[in-house]
């Protein structure tokens, strides 16, 4: 089998897709009983009075922000590395960041035969949810083209985007989330350098979503405050 050199685009793909993790939100609540006259006689007793609403809300949503990512090479099932990946070691490679606790990234990518791929997962916190909202609209923004993904975190979106160079076509996906104070950022490419075709829209796109579900329940499984 010759080698096949990858292109410049390729080769450059290393610099670490930064991105910004995210966060869940949980749900207390208490539940509203039906008053005895016996607990109307206490709570006139201790002073409270009957002007207080009987259709006061029975429960109160608390959000959760997330004080640092998880660990982005620990947050993907091998067995879903290995499909997306293949010939990919698992462990993956973290990307060096200046502020772990903050932002942190991880890379799978390998060349099985003809076929290249490669994944990255990304986790960034911010310090509110208004801040990972404006940063999720401007990547949006960025973005266009793409579409919604409906129950992951609370928006996400994707998009695929074909580029050629040296007539050799890669593909590649991007899904973002938001998931409370936080953005988890999955970029999936893939490209064939015998045929110098791309793989499918459908197969990048299915396999980025899937990354990103994975990664939202890690992050929602682990570091919250």
């Amino acid at each position: 089998m010759r080698d096949f050199p990858l292109p410049i685009a390729l080769t450059a793909r290393l610099s670490p897709v930064v991105v910004l993790a995210a966060a869940g939100w949980a749900l207390t609540s208490g539940p509203f009983a039906t008053t005895s006259s016996a607990d109307s006689q206490h709570k006139q007793e201790s002073g409270q009075t009957g002007t207080q609403s009987p259709s006061a809300p029975a429960t109160a949503a608390v959000s959760k922000s997330y004080a640092a990512s998880p660990a982005p090479c620990g947050s993907l099932a091998k067995k879903t590395i290995t499909s997306l990946v293949p010939g990919a070691k698992t462990a993956g490679k973290e990307i060096r960041s200046t502020d772990a606790k903050i932002r942190r990234t991880c890379s799978w990518n390998a060349l099985k035969g003809y076929d290249y791929r490669w994944l990255d997962v990304s986790f960034e916190i911010m310090g509110s949810e208004a801040a990972a909202q404006k940063s999720y609209k401007e990547r949006l923004t960025e973005k266009s083209g793409g579409g919604a993904v409906p129950g992951l975190g609370d928006t996400a979106y994707s998009v695929v985007n074909l580029t050629t160079e040296d007539k050799q076509q890669t593909r590649e996906g991007e899904v973002v989330a938001q998931v409370s104070n936080a953005l988890v950022v999955i970029t999936y490419n893939g490209s064939d350098f015998e045929s110098k075709k791309a793989p499918s829209t459908d197969e990048i796109n299915k396999g980025a979503i899937k990354a990103a579900k994975e990664a939202v329940t890690a992050l929602q499984g682990g570091l919250a405050s």
